[in-house]
């Protein structure tokens, strides 16, 4: 149930849900508290369990933004009625549960039922298709299936000889659900041991099939708990979370925002048509988002009097694009006393209210747990491409190696490598595939990085993207970030990938863009002599053709907004090729 519905959005006099500074202190001492338990302690300790505390957007006949409210108590009797379907199902300790339902908050409220028996949700984007995602389900054993239309799902599994879930659901069977007794098993909620396995959350699928990255009670607490006092909680504070709540990204700032009492809404959708106008009814201070979002409201005409409350934009998952970020810090403005998030190790106070707002570039990952780096930007902040800044103080050791493992000296770009205690236990099931990613007690990300004389890293590619030039490793990022930066009259988004040469070894550097609506875009050809012209200054390899994408599906994205550069080398791979008659 919700506590309260609003037409306009919350009233300025309510009473705030925000925990006492003590209350969130004593959390962070809490030994036991966890990804597993945390709406129970934030209800035990928060005296302001009944106000209206996280929120979800819909909009009424004639477009008008309706936000539904629900308190820390009402989150509770969501998770018990929930969690007795589900015990009434035969779920129990250590099942599987595939969640397959609209982004928002229900997908968290599928989570802290599950959690509660001691069951783990397989929370899934509902943006992947049908057939991978019973691929998916299947990989991971799922015992059961929740989702907003069993249909398709059905049909498919009826036709796998190897494989069926004991029950495909509707989410509407639980919402109608009352159950009588509500029959719920002792003890309930179960208590979980530091290494239980509370939820599974799917990689980005850019660079293959979604891998299932597993979420520990206590591994997915960690480094979080500075967030608890260092987060802006003044009593006008809000935060907009625009990430997928089956993301990682998404519940872990779920979960900070029901232990410190910070208002929150779930946005189910991430376009900025829907984005702009809850903005201007919900009044956030923070938005959470992947870089896609940004990349929308960043666009001209800038969506200045929706972002007029924002202080800080927070991004997670890639690092985002400096062509992106100026244009977004010029909007919103930062109050005095406002507090750098936990992403950063120190904490300065504003002196005074201060035109614009701050961007808080997180580098994470699900696997990494956490956003383990962040970059910081003002308008004042000079520019410094591909800067991830230095990694925050949870990350015990941050280094770049060779494939052998070998540290690499200053400068020199290599793997990135890390040792955290936020770092996923591994993959479900697959044990082989979570040591490819280890190396000598070292988390490999994925990714292609520096590091400067500062300690300051650099981001350069994902270690799958990275272009096999005729006179070695070209990296894709850098010329991204020059394009974006330099050329943001015409190019509001791109990608660069590496396709074969022509008569030369190796591969060539293309760029497809996405243009700026309205901008008047010279040709192809126009682009290419334009842009390696300044790539030639700036010390960057030049491109061998630029490509404008002029629909949606010239610019393949995936589930979480990462644009398919898999799909980019496949669909170009015979462009260098000569012209045949």
């Amino acid at each position: 149930m919700a506590s309260e519905s609003f037409v306009n959005g919350p009233t300025t006099t309510e009473p705030t849900p925000i925990a006492p500074m003590a209350v969130r202190r004593r959390m962070i001492e809490e030994r036991s508290l966890g990804a597993g338990n945390f709406l129970d302690w934030a209800v035990r300790l928060n005296p302001n369990h009944s106000v209206p505390l996280i929120f979800k957007h819909s909009f009424d006949a004639h477009g008008h933004v309706i936000l539904t409210a629900y308190s820390l108590d009402d989150l509770v009797a969501i998770r018990d009625r929930y969690a007795a379907w589900y015990h009434a199902n035969g779920v129990g300790k250590g099942d599987v549960v595939g969640i397959y339902v609209s982004e928002g908050v229900e997908p968290m409220f599928q989570f802290l039922a599950l959690s509660a028996l001691g069951a783990i949700a397989a929370l899934i984007n509902n943006g992947m298709a049908v057939a991978p995602a019973c691929g998916y389900l299947q990989l991971v054993g799922a015992v059961g299936l929740v989702c907003d239309d069993p249909t398709a799902f059905k049909a498919t599994f009826r036709n796998n000889p190897n494989y069926r879930p004991r029950f495909i659901s509707a989410v509407s069977e639980l919402h109608a659900y009352q159950g009588g007794e509500r029959v719920l098993p002792s003890p309930f909620p179960v208590s979980h041991a530091d290494d239980d396995i509370v939820a599974l959350v799917h990689s980005s699928g850019t660079t293959g099939i979604p891998k299932p990255t597993m979420a520990g009670h206590k591994q997915f607490w960690i480094g979080k708990e500075q967030r608890l006092i260092r987060l802006p909680a003044e009593p006008y504070d809000r935060l907009m979370s625009v990430v997928p709540h089956t993301h990682a990204g998404g519940l872990s700032y779920f979960l900070t925002a029901v232990l410190m009492g910070l208002p929150m809404i779930a946005m189910s959708d991430w376009r900025r048509t829907v984005v702009e106008p809850v903005m201007k009814v919900f009044k956030p201070t923070m938005v959470l988002s992947f870089p896609r979002t940004f990349v929308e409201l960043s666009t001209d005409p800038l969506p200045t009097e929706a972002c007029s409350s924002v202080h800080t934009w927070i991004n997670m998952g890639d690092s985002a694009h400096y062509g992106h970020i100026r244009r977004l810090v010029t909007m919103g403005r930062r109050p005095s006393g406002l507090i750098r998030p936990a992403l950063l190790a120190d904490g300065e106070a504003s002196a005074a209210v201060q035109p614009g707002s701050q961007f808080i570039d997180g580098f994470g990952s699900s696997e990494l747990g956490m956003s383990l780096f962040g970059g910081y930007f003002t308008m004042e902040t000079e520019r410094n491409d591909r800067c991830i800044g230095s990694p925050i103080g949870v990350v015990e050791h941050a280094i770049i190696v060779n494939e052998a493992g070998e540290e690499q000296p200053v400068g020199t770009p290599g793997l990135l490598a890390l040792k955290a205690p936020t770092i996923t236990p591994g993959y479900w099931n697959d044990p082989e595939m979570s040591k490819r990613f280890r190396l000598s007690g070292y988390w490999l990300t994925g990714d292609v990085a520096r590091r400067d004389e500062d300690g300051r890293f650099y981001h350069l590619d994902r270690t799958v993207d990275v272009i096999d030039g005729p006179f070695g490793a070209v990296y894709s990022l850098p010329i991204e970030e020059m394009l974006l930066a330099d050329f943001a009259a015409i190019v509001l988004d791109c990608s660069v990938v590496g396709v074969p040469s022509h008569n030369r070894f190796g591969q060539r550097p293309i760029a497809i863009i996405r243009p700026q609506r309205d901008a008047t875009i010279p040709t192809e050809g126009q682009l290419l002599t334009l842009f390696n012209e300044h790539l030639s200054k700036v010390g960057l390899e030049q491109l061998a053709a630029v490509q404008v994408a002029r629909r949606p599906e010239d610019f393949p994205v995936g589930v979480t907004g990462k644009v398919l550069k898999r799909e980019l080398r496949t669909r170009f791979a015979t462009l260098l090729e000569p012209a045949t008659i």
